[in-house]
């Protein structure tokens, strides 16, 4: 049995519950963390004992404040199967290959990759102090491909784009109203709603949920393929972690100061 660090893992129920345990970074993830929870992804979905999984974040502060700044540099991004973007893919396909119901249960903040960790799940559901919102362009994370467009097949392309280019702040009423997320309820009631999903989804056919899960997942299997085949940031910007713009970004973030990205127009 695999022991993990950065994550909790518990079977209860027929339920698989996987927390990022980093509450002291609001649940931020190093690629390390990513290995960890693909890892408890994958065995959740082996076991014939689990019917639902469950993705959340410890404490009451954060689901998720996306990929930890602190380690996000260059050899983070460009270390081909261990870059921040590949291990984000390797873990978003464990959530589609175990076929099982995957649910976020967000309580807090759910920023940058974060976010769209919670809307990569079959369902979230979040209490309605929760802040939802991207990272990106903010702090010169270069996010792209299929984790980027996959966002205009849930709320639609122009507040896929709004999200993800104005990097603005979203309540849990509004993601509801959006689409965004499927339940918003009290902090004090987030619990008893995911057990309420979580039960409704083992009563049913578990081959049939599976079978429902793989269609929506092939039709944009296409979208996702195509832009998985090259680097959308070596045609944009080849030169982009030479060039200061990342490193401008993320000392920005570190020092809360305002970034001046005016000389990479």
């Amino acid at each position: 049995m695999v022991e993990f660090s950065d994550v909790l893992y518990e079977v209860k129920d027929a339920v698989a519950r996987i927390t990022i345990n980093r509450p002291e970074k609001l649940n931020a993830f190093t690629p390390h963390t990513l290995r960890e929870l693909t890892t408890a992804v994958r065995r959740a979905g082996e076991d014939d004992e689990v019917g639902v999984i469950v993705l959340t974040g410890a404490g009451e502060r954060a689901f998720c404040a996306g990929g930890d700044v602190s380690v996000e540099d260059e050899s983070t991004f460009n270390a081909g199967d261990e870059s921040f973007d590949e291990l984000v893919k390797q873990l978003y396909r464990a959530f589609r290959e175990c076929l099982k119901p995957v649910i976020a249960r967000v309580d807090g903040y759910a920023i940058g990759g974060g976010h769209h960790m919670a809307y990569a799940c079959d369902f979230t559901i979040a209490s309605d102090r929760s802040v939802l919102g991207q990272n990106g362009p903010r702090v010169a994370s270069p996010a792209e491909g299929w984790l980027v467009s996959y966002l205009w097949t849930v709320v639609g392309m122009k507040r896929a784009k709004e999200i993800w280019m104005l990097c603005r702040r979203y309540s849990a009423k509004q993601a509801l109203d959006w689409g965004l997320i499927n339940a918003c309820v009290p902090p004090e009631d987030l619990d008893a709603e995911v057990t309420r999903w979580c039960d409704e989804l083992l009563a049913l056919s578990p081959t049939v949920l599976k079978l429902v899960k793989k269609s929506f997942d092939d039709s944009v299997a296409p979208m996702r393929e195509a832009q998985d085949r090259f680097s959308i940031l070596n045609q944009v910007n080849p030169d982009f972690f030479a060039s200061g713009e990342q490193t401008e970004g993320a000392d920005a973030f570190m020092n809360k100061r305002k970034p001046d990205f005016s000389a990479w127009r």
